[in-house]
């Protein structure tokens, strides 16, 4: 579980966020698992491009997953946020000690679990009516009480590196970022 992330895919997903933080925890040997959160073998992103999945979320235990990240994008965002299933498995994970992270529009999906009430959180502007009387900050990225969040695309490694510092590797994030030339 110490380095395992389920990452939850729904039709119309931000493509660059998908990939770019998929590839930086996997790069910091984390275990990432492409999970479809409709049980689709295949999930298409917003602008067209085309993920295979590594599983389903129906076959998924939260027990066995250290974090739990999902990346922006619409209607990708939105279809999680509707999804009882996303729900109750984000939930699972933070009440089990476990990281949940969420990039972009992604964060309402947070704020349907009731995961963002007492932690600050950034998010894509003009979703400021998804998070009732709490509003995002602004900044590119937002970490604590196991929550992290990223305001947009241009967020991607900067929140990908949050998620490892929220499981112990953000010393390793920043050399990895040293030797891909990523300012940060």
């Amino acid at each position: 579980m110490a380095g395992k992330i389920a990452m939850l895919f729904a039709e119309g997903f931000e493509e660059a966020e998908a990939v770019i933080v998929a590839d930086v925890l996997r790069r910091l040997n984390f275990e990432v698992t492409l999970l479809a959160a409709d049980n689709q073998p295949e999930v298409s992103g917003a602008h067209g491009m085309t993920l295979k999945m590594e599983g389903t979320l129906a076959s998924a235990r939260p027990e066995n997953y250290a974090a739990a990240v999902l990346p922006g994008g619409m209607p990708g965002s939105a279809r999680l946020r509707d999804n009882p299933a996303v729900i109750s498995f984000l939930q699972q994970i933070h009440r089990g000690g476990g990281v949940v992270a969420a990039i972009c529009a992604a964060p309402i999906v947070l704020a349907k679990a009731g995961l963002l009430e007492h932690c600050r959180f950034t998010a894509y502007p003009g979703f400021e009516s998804e998070f009732g009387v709490r509003k995002p900050s602004g900044h590119p990225t937002e970490r604590g009480d196991r929550v992290v969040t990223g305001r947009g695309p241009g967020a991607a490694f900067r929140f990908a590196a949050e998620v490892a510092a929220a499981l112990g590797r953000g010393e390793e994030a920043d050399q990895l970022f040293e030797a891909m030339l990523v300012e940060h």
